[in-house]
């Protein structure tokens, strides 16, 4: 059987940064829009969406398709013979792209992240911290120049946001936007 490629999944990747939400969300408007989704979650991921939220990892671990243990490095996605159309990492530590950059991968988050760039996919990274200072900047530069696209979760105001999740759904509008993918009520600049 051929797969055709809007049957490719997307893998989701969680770390331990601030920003469960936008994860949690993005897992709902991939479900929403048919596109199926591999999900991986590092420990911390876990931790962080537990302070964040009133979910339970195996809640949001029920909005995905297929997923992964964070150590299981001999996981489908951690083959580049494995199509995908790419991966994001909703929110992504300095730990993760760090590790992402350094190509010195200890997880299956971050191998993941490592075959997405090797195989000239789309990897983008919802980076989480401030302000950065000149290593991490140096770091998102390498990342850049080798394809990554840096994509911190910011809010645009001129849509007039009335509320978090409508935040929230912008940031995560132009995350899809990347891969070709839209919702029917996105807003958009007029």
């Amino acid at each position: 059987m051929q797969v055709q490629p809007s049957n490719l999944p997307i893998v989701i990747g969680v770390s331990g940064a601030s920003g469960s939400i936008f994860a949690v969300r993005l897992l709902q408007i991939l479900r929403e829009l048919n596109v199926p989704t591999h999900l991986v979650m590092s420990k911390a991921a876990e931790l962080a969406l537990s302070m964040e939220t009133d979910l339970s990892a195996s809640e949001v671990k029920s909005l995905a398709d297929v997923v992964y243990k964070v150590a299981d490095v001999g996981a489908a996605i951690a083959s580049g013979s494995f199509l995908t159309r790419g991966m994001v990492i909703a929110p992504c530590s300095v730990r993760t792209w760090s590790e992402i950059a350094t190509g010195v991968t200890s997880s299956l988050l971050t191998r993941a992240a490592d075959v997405t760039l090797k195989e000239q996919r789309k990897l983008l990274l919802m980076i989480r911290e401030t302000p950065l200072h000149l290593g991490h900047l140096r770091s998102l530069t390498s990342l850049a120049e080798m394809g990554a696209i840096i994509a911190p979760p910011v809010p645009a105001f001129y849509l007039k946001p009335q509320n978090i999740e409508e935040m929230v759904d912008q940031t995560l509008d132009r995350v899809l936007d990347n891969f070709g993918l839209a919702r029917e009520d996105v807003k958009r600049w007029s």
